[in-house]
């Protein structure tokens, strides 16, 4: 399916804040993020084992191929970022986020996957010949 291109419907929210961005431009957010690779940034709910916080909030984040067919190669999940006593309102608080600690965790999500670094995909690629 091709890309579309909406114009943005600023009445529906603060696009700058990651749930306001999602509902006026009705689609996900898109970074770069350090390692060099796009991701697109969804926010999920599930539940939690805290009867103070039945219901936590966290990023999905699908990282897009560089080369070849365009698509999905891979994803991370944050931890739960914010919390509510049902969906909506965890969903609320975490889509409050501005997009720069959206950002923020996603790059903190990256270096903790590679073990506390990341390195920008052409450094790899140099790497390996």
């Amino acid at each position: 399916m091709p890309g579309r291109h909406l114009p943005a419907d600023h009445t529906k929210g603060d696009a700058n804040t990651i749930g306001g961005y999602m509902a006026a431009h009705d689609r996900p957010a898109a970074f770069e993020a350090a390692d060099g690779v796009s991701y697109s940034v969804e926010i999920l709910t599930d539940l939690t084992d805290d009867p103070a916080r039945p219901v936590g909030a966290y990023f999905l984040c699908l990282r897009w191929r560089r080369i070849g067919t365009q698509g999905v190669e891979g994803h991370l999940e944050t931890d739960f970022l914010a919390w509510g006593a049902d969906e909506a309102s965890a969903r609320a608080a975490l889509g409050a986020w501005s997009l720069t600690e959206t950002r923020a965790a996603l790059d903190a999500r990256l270096a903790a996957a590679s073990g506390g670094g990341t390195r920008r995909w052409w450094d790899v690629m140099r790497e390996e010949g």
